[in-house]
């Protein structure tokens, strides 16, 4: 077992409290390391490094500041393997999914690298004689980012690269349930040497640290990835300074599969698209709405790709297509949905059970029979489960897509360009994927409306989350 340390002004440390927080390993159920359990104290030292330290990494030209986020994305792949084995153990990724999230975290910290001479402002003709107006671009200041555990790794390239390049410092507060890829992350700082206070990770609870970072004067944005629960909290806390939120929250995507679509591969989509990260991804596909003229044929299809996916403990065999939930609560919550669905008339094709009794294993799972009424197609259930819904129309699937109080990802599947564009232009969603799996890029926008978020992340305008705005006025007054 390994006592983990976070990482605070450049050193690390262990909590004031003397307190620990085991770590769990969701495939065995065993203890694999502990984390300092944080306090407030500890947290007011980080912002106060991050704090120290931001003058002088705002003034740093942004190109210099470029160097040092390719120095990370550089480390990050000198210890490749030592992550991807990380983030296995205590998240339960497949290897597959694991070495994904590596790969895309070094090549974000290049990508938002390459915007160190992207950042601009304008020059605006004025309505007055003799003056101009000029629009800058400045840090916003110190940022928390409170992270998840679905992706953890990942996130933290997603906040802090951008954050980085913007001139800001960031304090870090990693999920209790995956804190060790976060904590080896600081051995990457550390080696790297990037300048004391710019990167800090504090561990603990979130009700205790994230909360205490949101509500402190001492931030300028927080930056959360959670569920609603933990938005809403947050945004509490924040509401004190009237500090800056940028929160991406839960979805629940609706897939649309009509009549014309390519039926075999619109199936393997839906799939990969739902069991993606165990069914544990915000953007995974929740729920699939089928024209009833293919309801029958596509699942069909659909059902033998679902009883083929193979389940296990991703560290023992890496053949496996879904490791195990993340933790017992989030078994337990999978669970009592579909025990509700079926009361509430839903058919299990396949699936529906916890698979052992050792780990937080659960099948993937179909769900027939199901109506827009039924508790399954309105919450979120992150797991492998996909209740399906048969629909007769394209105004009454667009209006049941949008009867959700989420609004991040959806999808449509079709080869009619027409259909494509009347739905995307009618969907409340902050992405539409068409004729493709549920995963975004880095270098596109993501965000959600509704109870999905505030604000979003990646490309050239996840980077505007960090820079505040000035706008100055120059009046000459030489002739």
């Amino acid at each position: 077992m390994k006592d983990l340390k976070m990482y605070i002004n450049g050193k690390f440390v262990e909590s004031r409290s003397g307190q620990w927080i085991d770590v769990l390993n969701p495939s065995t159920e065993e203890v694999i390391s502990r984390q300092p359990d944080g306090t407030i104290e500890d947290v007011n030292e980080a912002l106060d490094a991050a704090r120290a330290a931001q003058k002088a990494w705002g003034a740093t030209p942004a190109i210099e500041r470029a160097a040092w986020l390719k120095k990370l994305a550089d480390g990050v792949r000198k210890h490749r393997d030592e992550f991807v084995d990380i983030i296995m153990r205590e998240q339960g990724k497949t290897l597959t999914w694991a070495s994904v999230e590596v790969d895309v975290t070094a090549d974000y910290f290049d990508y938002m690298a390459s915007f160190a001479r992207h950042i601009e402002g304008e020059i605006i003709p004025s309505d007055r004689r003799g003056e101009t107006i000029m629009l800058t671009k400045k840090p916003i200041g110190v940022v928390a980012g409170i992270l998840p555990w679905n992706f953890p790794f990942f996130l933290i390239a997603r906040k802090a690269g951008a954050a980085l390049i913007a001139g800001c410092t960031i304090v870090i507060k990693p999920s209790q349930i995956t804190p060790e890829n976060c904590t080896e992350f600081g051995k990457v700082i550390d080696e790297v040497g990037l300048p004391a206070g710019v990167i800090n990770i504090v561990t603990g609870r979130g009700s205790v640290i994230g909360n205490e970072m949101a509500g402190s004067p001492k931030i300028d944005i927080v930056s959360v990835t959670g569920s609603v629960g933990a938005g809403e909290s947050i945004m509490a806390a924040a509401s004190k300074n009237i500090t800056k939120v940028s929160l991406e929250l839960g979805g629940k995507a609706p897939a649309i599969v009509f009549p014309d679509a390519d039926l075999e591969a619109s199936a393997q989509w839906v799939l990969e698209s739902r069991i993606g990260n165990n069914g544990q991804i915000c953007n995974n596909a929740e729920r699939l709405y089928v024209h009833k003229d293919i309801k029958k044929e596509f699942t069909e299809i659909l059902l033998k790709k679902f009883q083929a996916v193979k389940v296990g403990d991703p560290c023992q065999d890496h053949s496996v297509d879904m490791g195990p939930l993340v933790e017992k609560r989030a078994l337990e919550s999978v669970e009592a949905k579909v025990a509700k669905a079926i009361a509430q008339g839903a058919k299990v094709l396949c699936g529906g059970q916890r698979v052992g009794d050792k780990g937080y294993f659960y099948p993937a799972t179909l769900l027939d029979n199901c109506t827009q009424d039924m508790d399954i197609v309105h919450e979120e259930t992150f797991g492998p489960v996909l209740p399906i819904i048969e629909f007769e129309d394209i105004d009454q699937v667009i209006a049941w897509a949008n009867d959700c109080e989420y609004g991040l990802a959806s999808s449509v599947f079709t080869k009619n360009i027409d259909i494509a564009a009347k739905v995307t232009r009618n969907l409340e969603f902050g992405e539409t994927y068409i004729n493709r799996e549920h995963f975004e890029a880095i270098q596109g926008f993501h965000a959600g409306v509704k109870k999905s978020g505030i604000g979003g992340a990646d490309g050239k305008h996840g980077i505007e989350e960090y820079l505040s705005t000035q706008v100055v006025y120059l009046a000459t007054h030489m002739e």
